[in-house]
C-alpha cells in the first residue's frame, strides 16, 4: 500500500541535519538529533501517565529506569532494550516507549542503558543487556512482582538484543513469558530485497544500516572480517542453530523497511520451530514507526496493536 500519508510528511520535512547518520557523520552529532527527533519533538504533558518512574543500577554496573503502573497486585515486568543501532538512543529517548508499554500492560517496565558502540563495541550491549534481564529475574519481587510473567523486548537494534537475550535465557533454563521484537535486525548477512526495495528514502537507510553495524562490531561492512559476525547468532539470532523452546512471541515489521524480510523471515523461523509467534506486518509504514504516534494515526494504532498483542499474550 502507499506511504501513509502522515509518515510521508513528516519525511518531506525532515533537514537533512535531522535524519539518520551517514557514514561519515560524527557519533555525538548523530545522538544529538535522535534525541531532538525523540525528546524535543514531544510534548511531555502528553506521555502517558504511570505511577512512579526511578532511576536504579542493575548489578551494579547497569543503568536503568523503572516504570510503575498503578496496580497493587503482582504483575508482570518488562526488559525494556531501546534501539538506536547499538549506537545511538538512550532512557530518554525511548521514554515514550518505556511509559506506552508500562501504561497499555498495567505492568512494571525496566528500560535498560546498555553501554553503545563504538565507545564500547560487540559483545558489550549484548553483556549489558543480558545481566540486567537475569538480574530482574533474581529480584523479579523488586519489580512486578510475578516471576511467571518476566519479559523481554525492544526495538530496532534493541528488538536483536532481546531476540540474542531470548536464546541466551532458553539456554540457561530461565523461563520467559514472552518476548517482544519490534523490526528487530536477525541476520546482517543476509541478502534480502526490502534492503535494496526500501534503502533509501525511508527514514532508515541501507547505508545507514552499514554504518551501524560497522560502529558496532568494529569492522567495515565490506571487510572479510564481517562475514565472521554475519553467522554468529549473538549478532544475527536467526542464525542460531535451533530455535524451538524459545519464548512466545510478538513479532512486529513495518512494509517500507529495509530491515522488513529477515524480521518476517525470523517469525517464520520461530513458526517453523513450534514457538508460539504474534507476527504482523505494518503497511505503509517506515522503521521506526514504534514510537510516532503523536505523528501517524496509523503508527498510533500499530503501536496499539502489539502491546494489546503481548497482553494477550502473557495474559
Amino acid at each position: 500500500m502507499p506511504l501513509d500519508p502522515y509518515i510521508a510528511a513528516f519525511l518531506r520535512n525532515l533537514r537533512p541535519s535531522d535524519t539518520p547518520p551517514q557514514g561519515e557523520t560524527e557519533v555525538a552529532a548523530a545522538r544529538a538529533r535522535l534525541r531532538a527527533l525523540t525528546v524535543d519533538g514531544r510534548d511531555p504533558a502528553a506521555r502517558p501517565e504511570v505511577a512512579t518512574v526511578t532511576s536504579t543500577v542493575l548489578a551494579g554496573t547497569v543503568p536503568a529506569r523503572v516504570y510503575r503502573p498503578y496496580a497493587t497486585t503482582p504483575v508482570p515486568t518488562v526488559v525494556y532494550l531501546h534501539g538506536g543501532g547499538w549506537v545511538l538512543g538512550d532512557l530518554d529517548t525511548h521514554d515514550v516507549h518505556a511509559r506506552t508499554l508500562c501504561y497499555d500492560l498495567d505492568a512494571v517496565v525496566v528500560n535498560v542503558d546498555y553501554r553503545l558502540a563504538p565507545e564500547h563495541r560487540f559483545p558489550a550491549a549484548v553483556d549489558d543487556a543480558y545481566t540486567a534481564l537475569t538480574r530482574v529475574a533474581r529480584q523479579v519481587e523488586d519489580f512486578g512482582g510475578d516471576a511467571s510473567r518476566l519479559v523481554v523486548g525492544g526495538d530496532s537494534a534493541g528488538a536483536t538484543l532481546a531476540a540474542v537475550c531470548a536464546q541466551r535465557a532458553h539456554a540457561d533454563g530461565l523461563e520467559l513469558a514472552a518476548q517482544l521484537l519490534v523490526y528487530p535486525s536477525t541476520d546482517m548477512a543476509g541478502a534480502y530485497a526490502s534492503r535494496a526495495e526500501n534503502g533509501e528514502g525511508y527514514f532508515l537507510t541501507t547505508d545507514e544500516l552499514h554504518w551501524f553495524f560497522e560502529q558496532y562490531l568494529g569492522v567495515r561492512h565490506s571487510d572479510p572480517a564481517a562475514a565472521e559476525f554475519g553467522t554468529n547468532p549473538r549478532v544475527a539470532p536467526l542464525r542460531a542453530e535451533n530455535l524451538s523452546g524459545l519464548a512466545p512471541t510478538v513479532l512486529a515489521t513495518a512494509e517500507y523497511d529495509p530491515l522488513r524480510d529477515e524480521g518476517d523471515a525470523y517469525a517464520d523461523a520461530l513458526r517453523r520451530a513450534g514457538v508460539r509467534v504474534e507476527h504482523r506486518r505494518f503497511d505503509g509504514l517506515v522503521h521506526g514507526f514504534y514510537g510516532m504516534d503523536h505523528l501517524s494515526p496509523a503508527a498510533g494504532e500499530a503501536t496499539a496493536w502489539i502491546n494489546t498483542a503481548l497482553r494477550r499474550l502473557i495474559g
